[in-house]
């Protein structure tokens, strides 16, 4: 087995300036950064192998579509680097990324990462063993693993316990999101980023296309043929 990659020496949140950019090109460069949660348990950190950009109002596949405004989206609408963290099927927490502009309800789902720091207390979290493939890999599970839930609601990933730290720079593949097939041609859009060599990928049978390597220009221009909403 090859050896796990070992995180930077020293984890350091990343500037807000990394958040303060178009959705699309921080869900692109979120693909080999690390999450980091410093929590009472104990300090956990993965690598992020696979995350989807959401960029309403315009997206019929964001919570923010058509405008939408609730308590439960208003971090969406706050200040970049922080964390909109939202309940699902009555049972799962999942993390996004706050992106862009204040007023711009623009969000990237975490999907998937791959253990690096702590893996025994992501194990125990889960009630699974330590090296299962299963442990972080979907939005959900790697919540509960990480330790996130909504108590992070809002949270400050520039200043907290919680945060992206540098990681290493993957070569980045990318498709359709998952599960929004009720977007219309909003659902089509390749706007999900993953690492195509990660065994962590939630689902390894759809592992994207067209591959970016580091260096390549981030995708904030979607190619998708026509003009695309600022952000």
């Amino acid at each position: 087995m090859a050896p796990r990659r070992q995180p930077a020496p020293a984890l350091v949140a990343l500037p807000r300036a990394f958040y303060e950019r178009p959705v699309l090109a921080v869900a692109r460069d979120a693909i080999g950064k690390l999450l980091v949660h410093e929590s009472p348990e104990g300090l956990v950190a993965g690598r992020i192998v696979e995350a989807e950009a959401y960029r309403g109002p315009e997206d019929l596949a964001a919570h923010s579509r058509g405008g939408r405004r609730t308590p439960r989206t208003e971090a969406m609408w706050g200040p970049a680097g922080h964390a909109y963290v939202f309940f699902v099927y009555g049972m799962h927490w999942h993390v996004n990324l706050v992106t862009g502009a204040v007023g711009e309800p623009h969000a990237v789902l975490l999907r998937a990462v791959e253990p690096v720091v702590g893996e025994p207390l992501l194990a125990a979290r889960r009630g699974r063993e330590p090296g299962d493939l299963r442990l972080t890999n979907g939005p959900g599970k790697l919540c509960r693993a990480f330790g996130i839930d909504g108590r992070h609601y809002g949270a400050d990933l520039c200043e907290g316990p919680l945060f992206l730290a540098e990681g290493d720079r993957p070569r980045v593949a990318r498709s359709a999101r998952i599960g929004v097939e009720y977007a219309g041609s909003w659902a089509a859009r390749p706007w999900r980023f993953l690492d195509p060599a990660s065994r962590w990928v939630s689902d390894a049978r759809a592992r994207g296309r067209g591959d970016q390597r580091s260096g390549a220009p981030a995708p904030g221009r979607a190619r998708t043929g026509s003009r695309q909403p600022r952000g």
